[in-house]
């Protein structure tokens, strides 16, 4: 049976996932692109051969010829439009975050153990990034023995809005690095502390984040969203045996002028884009059978990343170490 897919959101993110499940999904087909702005969605649909083209979330969510949900539009919408897909019975990829407030998090969460099963997969798609498999993989074998420390760096070019802060840093940028860490380390969070240096323009300054695991390890996160030079993402794994590092992705290098040089993306997106269509296909696999991913983000993963993020903010503003607190985690996410 065709799984068909509505994607709601017709910008960066939301075309591209319109095109991945138009070319890289077998068993899946594009039936609708919604988007507030009709123009936009007509044109990726169009682009994606789409079946249609819509612009009201919640109808396209209820109608009878969608089968499964993809919520790629703003991140005020994405609590809402999960609720809806529960209350619709449908499956539904919502991109990152579930929602910045955990408290909202909270509500899709209680939806889900209402309605009985598990229907939000989360949009953190560096869990199926090679890198972090490897790592994870080398963790779990036991090649580096006792995991000690995580070093991990997110930079981007510059900053998506003249009025990005430091605090949106760590609500916007870090709870990629927040999950794939509880991910890998498999581990949550006992507190965070968070610093900005001083820049020398009116810029926002890197945030440096250190956060301790409830297994007593340290975490080093530092989201520079004005880099300058290119979209930068690193880590490495130290452990009492060893460490495994994360490579650059460079496909090819130039030696020219008695000088190398390799390339840096622009955004995320090329790096990603392997992350994204294994992450579409487990979505896909979700949808037919009914059983959730063994690597994916649930609902209480979202969570977790708000809450850290919400210790996180408070942190920078305060100037102290914040503790992470967090509800038990509930047997239905076991």
């Amino acid at each position: 049976m065709t799984v068909r897919i509505a994607v709601i959101g017709a910008g960066i993110m939301g075309a591209d996932h319109a095109r991945i499940v138009a070319g890289n999904l077998p068993g899946a087909a594009l039936q609708v692109v919604c988007d507030m702005d009709a123009g936009r969605a007509r044109n990726v649909a169009d682009a994606c051969g789409a079946a249609d083209a819509a612009t009201d979330p919640e109808a396209v969510i209820a109608r009878a010829d969608v089968d499964a949900v993809i919520v790629a539009s703003p991140d005020f919408t994405h609590a809402p439009l999960s609720m809806a897909c529960i209350r619709a019975g449908k499956k539904v990829l919502c991109e990152k975050p579930l929602s910045q407030s955990s408290a909202e998090c909270l509500e899709v969460m209680e939806a889900e153990q209402k309605a009985g099963e598990k229907f939000v997969q989360v949009g953190f798609m560096r869990r199926y990034d090679q890198s972090y498999v490897e790592m994870k993989q080398a963790l779990s074998e036991g090649t580096l023995g006792r995991a000690l420390m995580m070093h991990n760096f997110h930079r981007n070019v510059e900053t998506p809005a003249a009025d990005f802060t430091g605090a949106m840093a760590i609500t916007n940028s870090a709870p990629h690095e927040f999950d794939v860490v509880r991910h890998v380390l498999d581990t949550e969070y006992a507190s965070i502390s968070a610093y900005q240096p001083r820049r020398s323009d009116a810029l926002v300054a890197p945030v440096v984040m250190v956060l301790e695991t409830t297994d007593g390890q340290l975490v080093s996160i530092e989201i520079n969203n004005n880099a300058a030079y290119g979209y930068d993402v690193r880590a490495e794994l130290v452990g009492e045996k060893g460490s495994i590092a994360m490579n650059n992705v460079a496909y090819s290098r130039l030696d020219r002028a008695l000088s190398q040089s390799t390339r840096y993306d622009a955004d995320w997106r090329g790096r990603y884009a392997e992350a994204y269509r294994r992450q579409n296909h487990a979505f896909v696999r979700f949808v037919e059978t009914g059983q959730f991913p063994a690597i994916a983000s649930s609902s209480w993963d979202g969570y977790c990343a708000a809450i850290v993020a919400e210790a996180g903010v408070k942190a920078l503003q305060e100037g102290r170490k914040v503790a992470v607190e967090m509800i038990a985690k509930p047997e239905f996410y076991a």
